[in-house]
Formats: structure tokens, C-alpha cells, sequence
């Protein structure tokens, strides 16, 4: 039973860098004791912009990446954030937007960057993080309890 078991670990491990070694390895580590010894290495496909996709489309697919985060406090000030600025946005924004909340593969990077705790990288550091920035600091005093409702999506512009 275990040579099946070697076989079958073997077989996944060339599997594996057949379809991921010619990307940049992004993974996600996952929860790790102090000593380092259990880190988990779980491969994530490189990100890539999506070219042809229409506005109003994207608009609601990052509405929806911005609201659905792996952390609440990021989905509490991303989805505010969208509420305020996504349909402002001019295409180029909008790229700038996805890469930020796509590329990373930690949330607490995005976290740390957008609340000024660490530097934000400069291939990150653009007019929509310099927006995301000042927003953060939350200048009006604006309750930010949970996420926005959506029925602002549902009103009549005038």
C-alpha cells in the first residue's frame, strides 16, 4: 500500500511542476506554527488580466471580488471603497483596481499597504492605492461597521 501511496505522491508532485513550473510561483502559506516546519504550499493559477472584458462587467465582477475577501476587515473597507468610487472609474482605474486586489495573494498585504503599516510595493503603488489610502484614513467619520447594502446598485440615476 505505501509503494502505491509513493507512486501517487510522485505522480502529483511531476503533475504539479508540468503545469506550474513555467509560472512565477504564487501559493498561499495558510496558518504556520512559529518554528516554520508545516508550512503548506497550495499553488494558486499567476493572475492575469482579463483584456476583453467589458466595463460594466467588470465593474460588477470587481463589486463582487471587492464585497467576498479572505479577510473581514478587507471586506469591510474594500466593498465601502467600491460603493464610493467604482462606477467613477475610468478603464485604466479599473485594471489598476484588479491587478491590486488580484495579484497579491495575502490579503493582509493589501491590508498593511492600503492602512500605511508597511510600504506599499511600487508595482502596486498607483493613483487607485493612493485613493484606497486616503479612504482608509476615513476623514468624514463614516460608520463602517459592516459592508454597504446593496441597494444603491438598484436606484434610479437621475
Amino acid at each position: 500500500m505505501s509503494i502505491l501511496r509513493n507512486a501517487w505522491c510522485l505522480t502529483r508532485e511531476s503533475v504539479s511542476r508540468a503545469i506550474f513550473g513555467a509560472y512565477p510561483l504564487r501559493s498561499y502559506r495558510g496558518d504556520t506554527s512559529d518554528d516554520m516546519t508545516d508550512i503548506k504550499q497550495i499553488p494558486l493559477p499567476p493572475w492575469e488580466e482579463r483584456t476583453n472584458e467589458p466595463l460594466n462587467t467588470k465593474r460588477a465582477r470587481l463589486l463582487y471580488e471587492s464585497r467576498k475577501r479572505g479577510m473581514l476587515e478587507n471586506c469591510i473597507l474594500l466593498s465601502f471603497f467600491a460603493k464610493k468610487y467604482l462606477n467613477e472609474m475610468t478603464e485604466k482605474q479599473l485594471s489598476l483596481y484588479d491587478k491590486l486586489i488580484n495579484q497579491p495573494t495575502n490579503d493582509w498585504d493589501i491590508y498593511y499597504w492600503m492602512t500605511e503599516t508597511k510600504p506599499t510595493p511600487p508595482e502596486f503603488d498607483n493613483e487607485v492605492m493612493t485613493l484606497l489610502k486616503e479612504f482608509t484614513k476615513n476623514r468624514n467619520m463614516e460608520h463602517r461597521a459592516g459592508q454597504p447594502a446593496l441597494d444603491y446598485l438598484f436606484e434610479d440615476k437621475k
